[in-house]
């Protein structure tokens, strides 16, 4: 798979093995809320990805918002998980695509390219 396209679906953070927990905890964190609005709401699996994504994403459209007791419970502690998931996520995408880090290792392999030669 090219660069550019394991950047956008973040399977560089899968791939580092500093960066593979917090991936799994969003990953986990979004299919876990699926699931559940899915069952308790009745929702069907699209509209309960797609609210989970927005709601930990903290953009909250408003166009679907639960019905529920106990889903506006999950709700609001899901909101406030999503921040916390959003700043891990950047601060591991920031560590592993750092332009000055990205610009050293590829001096450092021209070097060595240039030492074996």
């Amino acid at each position: 798979m090219s660069q550019g396209k394991s950047h956008i679906l973040l399977l560089d953070l899968l791939y580092d093995e500093a960066a593979r927990p917090v991936f799994i905890y969003a990953v986990a964190n979004i299919l876990f809320g699926t699931i559940l609005y899915s069952w308790l709401e009745g929702w069907n699996w699209l509209d309960s990805l797609y609210f989970v994504v927005i709601t930990l994403a903290t953009i909250g459209y408003g166009d679907i918002t639960p019905t529920k007791p106990i889903t506006k419970l999950i709700t609001i502690i899901f909101a406030i998980n999503g921040i916390a998931i959003l700043l891990m996520l950047y601060d591991e995408i920031r560590r592993l695509r750092d332009p000055a880090k990205t610009w050293q290792k590829i001096k450092d392999r021209s070097s060595r390219r240039r030492s074996d030669d």
